[in-house]
């Protein structure tokens, strides 16, 4: 339903089978691996690989250079990429890191490996670099030798070539210059404020690392060297005085820590504004995360536990006003900067942060941390927690608006709906959950604030081809309708809106073929009878896993759990425990057979939490509305099943199938 695609009739046969090798997947897919909107990203990937040599201890300067000729080049005075042969590749070390995917120093994290943190994760950033320019000039110092290696379209046109540094030289380090290759992105020209902004952040996040920007057509050099760390940064970066002073702090674990490895933590400022534009910037081992992640999460949720407990504290909460956490951060402006030894980032190009454990671990430092400041600045906490009470008021009083305004008109709510506290659109979020197990797992691990739980049992009725007068004598269909407030409709009716409780509408069902069976039969509910509700983006799938993996306490890392999605994220995390020393048979999977078996928290965990749960939007295809509508009657049409047979003889074989 996420798309729905035409069939093709293109044979399909063995020849069809095509296997990219090396290089060919990121120019094939450029927009899986990188931004394609302009060649920042790519640039970005080299710099990051400095910005880790300084991270490491080893680099004191980072120089980026824009040339006339629009090519890049980045140079550090780290350790230099090794140029010997790779004991089991039989090629350059440095020839491999820019040609092959998955090959880099960073998997290796903790005591003994060449990183212990980095932003590298994936091994594939400088190689899809390589991939995506026309030429790449890398120049390696190291151990009293200089290696120059030049690629054209990723494959190597010049080899290796080695020489001795001059007596007495002993420069280590790495540059590499970089044309990018105009036919891969929308605009070949570097946008210099995003450049500028980048660069700068760095220096902020690595205080005593020089970092300089040279442009050669105009001839301007800026160099940035921060002393002041983040207060100074967020200081100069507001539009408006705070309302009290800056927030700032920093808490890392020792090797003594029983939930994290040596050193895993984070430096953060935080500053209160009234009617400012908020400022929020967050780093994790200095890749910027523009699109946030666990480690804001955890901010969020440490600066709201601290507040909420120095309010109850005070007595400071007016009867009948109850905090929420964006009442505190909706008026935070900070900058965030995480370390975490094996960061889970969402995609290739890093811009969101998946780590579940990140969330615990900024939040366990924010939080006695600023309790701690509050209760030793009385005066400023009562201001805080005045600015956070005014904001609760005023998003009570709009809600309280909106009921008043539906009168006597709204319909009894269903009595197997749980409902929730907030009648806020933008935060409250309605579960269609498979099952009363299920659902009574979710209504104990639910946020009650925001989030409702509707159980329904059994299979939904098969409605493409119900008549919409008749719908509502089937009493799930009628209670799903009731609980979110709007009436069924057509693709061509303009529905009354103002009613919908609901800003999510979340569809949860088992991981396996019966829950992708009722997952089906809503989807059609909706997509026959409510699309205005799919147009206007309030439709999801939630997405629980399938499987659960214990691990051993590895190294520096403790005893972990993680959770797959389905056999191929299991594999993964299997290879990657592998990876990590751990033995095989040493962690357990366990299979969840439905989210009956799920208990509370666990279903919080995985798929309740808004900072670490997968939700899937639903959006309709491009293609015009009778082709859809013919598929659709093909697939769920009673008089189909001839249709439906062939189509399975046709795809039978592409398809996986959990039984």
């Amino acid at each position: 339903m996420a798309t729905l695609s035409s069939l093709s009739t293109t044979a399909y046969s063995e020849a069809s089978i095509r296997v990219l090798k090396g290089l060919e997947p990121v120019k094939q897919r450029p927009g899986m691996y990188t931004r394609t909107d302009s060649p920042l990203h790519i640039i970005q990937e080299v710099i990051d690989n400095a910005a880790d040599e300084s991270l490491a201890g080893f680099g004191k300067k980072i120089k980026v250079t824009v040339h006339t000729d629009d090519s890049v080049s980045v140079e550090d005075d780290g350790r230099g990429i090794p140029f010997g042969m790779h004991p089991t590749e039989h090629a350059p070390v440095v020839e491999l890191v820019f040609t092959q995917l998955h090959a880099g120093g960073k998997f290796d994290k903790g005591k003994g490996g060449a990183y212990s943190f980095s932003g590298g994760l994936h091994g594939v950033g400088v190689s899809v670099t390589n991939a995506l320019c026309s030429r790449l000039e890398v120049t390696t110092y190291r151990e009293g030798q200089v290696a120059r290696l030049v690629f054209a379209a990723g494959d190597v046109v010049s080899p290796l070539q080695l020489s001795p540094t001059s007596a007495g030289d002993r420069k280590s380090g790495t540059t590499v210059r970089a044309w990018p290759d105009v036919r891969y992105f929308e605009s070949s020209t570097l946008p210099m404020a995003a450049l500028t902004h980048l660069l700068r952040s760095k220096a902020v996040l690595m205080p005593g690392v020089s970092v300089t920007l040279v442009q050669d057509k105009t001839k301007e050099s800026q160099t940035w060297v921060f002393k002041g760390g983040l207060r100074d940064y967020l200081s100069q970066t507001l539009s408006a005085d705070p309302l009290i002073p800056i927030f700032e702090g920093e808490g890392f674990a020792d090797a003594h820590s029983e939930c994290f490895a040596d050193g895993e933590g984070a430096a953060w400022c935080v500053a209160f504004t009234e009617d400012a534009s908020p400022v929020r910037e967050s780093y994790v081992n200095l890749i910027p995360t523009h699109a946030g992640g666990t480690h804001d999460a955890g901010l969020r949720d440490g600066l709201f536990g601290a507040v909420k407990s120095f309010v109850e504290l005070h007595s400071l909460l007016p009867k009948g006003v109850k905090l929420l956490p964006d009442d505190v951060f909706a008026r935070a402006s900070y900058v965030l900067s995480a370390r975490v030894l094996d960061p889970q980032f969402q995609g290739q190009i890093k811009e969101r942060l998946n780590s579940r454990d990140a969330l615990r671990l900024v939040s366990g430092m924010v939080r006695p941390a600023l309790e701690l400041w509050l209760n030793q600045n009385v005066e400023y906490g009562k201001t805080l927690a005045a600015l956070a009470i005014r904001a609760a008021q005023s998003r009570q009083k709009a809600s309280q608006k909106v009921e008043k305004r539906k009168g006597s008109g709204v319909a009894v709510l269903p009595g197997k709906l749980t409902d929730c506290e907030s009648r806020d659109l933008a935060v409250n979020e309605v579960f269609l959950v498979e099952g009363d197990s299920a659902g009574g797992s979710a209504k104990m691990g639910r946020n009650k604030a925001c989030q409702a739980i509707l159980p329904l049992r059994g299979k939904v009725l098969n409605t493409w081809e119900v008549e919409r007068d008749r719908l509502f004598a089937n009493h799930e269909i009628h209670d799903i309708a009731v609980a979110i407030g709007v009436d069924p409709h057509g693709p061509e009716d303009s529905p009354d809106l103002s009613g919908l409780r609901y800003g999510k509408i979340c569809i949860l069902s088992d991981a396996d073929v019966d829950g992708s069976h009722i997952q089906v039969l809503l989807l059609t509910l909706f997509f026959k009878h409510f699309p205005r509700l799919i147009d206007t983006g309030h439709l999801f799938v939630a997405r629980p896993p399938l499987y659960r993996v214990d691990a051993p306490a590895r190294g520096k890392k403790p005893a972990s759990k993680a959770y797959a999605l389905d056999d191929g994220e299991l594999e993964a995390i299997t290879d990657k425990l592998r990876k990590e020393g751990v033995r095989d048979g040493a962690w357990t999977v366990s299979r969840f057979k439905g989210l009956g078996e799920m208990n509370a928290e666990q279903l919080w965990d995985t798929t309740l939490n808004p900072d670490t749960r997968r939700l899937m939007p639903m959006r309709l295809g491009r293609q015009d509305a009778t082709q859809t509508s013919a598929l659709m009657t093909m697939l769920m049409g009673k008089s189909e099943a001839y249709a439906r047979r062939a189509l399975m003889e046709l795809h039978g074989d592409a398809v996986l199938i959990d039984v």
